[in-house]
């Protein structure tokens, strides 16, 4: 880290070795994609000791446009990942529909006070 900054040093930034997945687009060209990756060894050989990871993606459509949505699908290869897209694709939104909601109730029963900042802060004189 750079004294001065909390950003790090160019030199700083490497990638994990020990960690390293090659990736795969699998696509119907329609409703979405399947990413696989497949965890590798520092020399590109297949890593035969870790699993695969499924990962499913889509776009979300409203009055906003388009946004990018992605979800784990919990699958040991590409046929299983692709009868799970939907199902895991669904869990996922109604997950993520469901903290919005419990976020907007948080903020809906937050009390306010005069002299006070939206986070509840009070502002000195």
């Amino acid at each position: 880290m750079d004294r001065n900054t909390d950003k790090p040093r160019m030199s700083e930034i490497s990638l994990d070795s020990g960690n390293m997945y090659r990736e795969e687009l699998f696509t119907d060209m329609r409703v979405g994609s399947i990413r696989r990756l497949t965890p590798v060894n520092p020399d590109g050989s297949q890593d035969h000791t870790r699993k695969p990871i499924f990962i499913g993606q889509t776009q979300l459509v409203s009055h906003e446009g388009s946004m990018p949505f992605q979800c784990h699908i919990d699958a040991k290869n590409i046929k299983e990942a692709l009868d799970k897209f939907s199902g895991a694709m669904n869990q996922a939104l109604e997950t993520m529909f469901a903290k919005l909601e419990e976020m907007k109730r948080e903020e809906e029963s937050r009390i306010v006070v005069p002299g006070s900042t939206p986070t509840g802060r009070i502002l000195a004189p």
